[in-house]
């Protein structure tokens, strides 16, 4: 068992017995190298089999007795970390360069959107399900200009428009990588490189 600081040790409840306890959250947030942690990092650390409700519990209950705070950057990513009575909010310049990679589709799960519980990664996938069918009318259009069926068809329309819209995405991802590999190497045939041949 990890020795916690004295200040922790005075104000987490010893006697608390539920599946997850305050201390082990404290405990693996205190071992980790990370300064901060989102809930579903958190989550993978302290127990997978664990839900995100239960370590959002454990994680409110500490925040009441001050050994954990939090704050949300940007948006509605909510980031927890050790409440340190002598440091400020210690967001790194690596935590902040990680949290640009950290997309809300990226911390959107299948029970989050069920449940309706992230805005930000609903509201990507809404604002990207706007523009696929805006591109599938478009592809619509040019492909009754030319008097060509539609790549994949069936006795649904859910499944007609479930089957097109994959073959637009796959066509789009396709594109992308062609035309990011074409761009990196344009990049890297400009950048001039040392003539070895004739050296000084």
């Amino acid at each position: 068992m990890t020795t916690l600081p004295t200040w922790i040790e005075d104000r987490i409840d010893p006697t608390f017995e539920k599946k997850l306890t305050q201390r082990h959250v404290v405990e693996v947030m205190l071992e980790s190298d990370r300064p901060f942690f989102s809930i579903r990092q958190l989550q993978s650390r302290v127990r997978p089999t664990v839900s995100t409700e239960t370590v959002r519990n454990r994680l409110d209950e500490l925040r009441e007795i001050d050994v954990v705070a939090a704050e949300t950057y940007p948006e509605t990513i909510t980031l927890y970390y050790i409440n340190h009575p002598e440091s400020q909010w210690p967001l790194s310049p690596e935590g902040k360069r990680a949290l640009e990679y950290e997309t809300p589709l990226e911390t959107l799960s299948a029970g989050d959107f069920l449940r309706l519980r992230n805005p930000a990664g609903i509201r990507t996938l809404v604002l990207a399900g706007f523009q696929l069918s805006l591109v599938l009318f478009s592809a619509g259009v040019v492909l009754t200009a030319l008097s060509i069926d539609a790549p994949v068809s069936a006795s649904h329309g859910l499944w007609v428009a479930a089957g097109n819209l994959f073959v637009a995405c796959l066509v789009l991802l396709v594109a992308e990588r062609a035309v990011r590999k074409r761009r990196d190497g344009g990049i890297a045939a400009s950048v001039p490189t040392a003539d070895r041949s004739n050296p000084k």
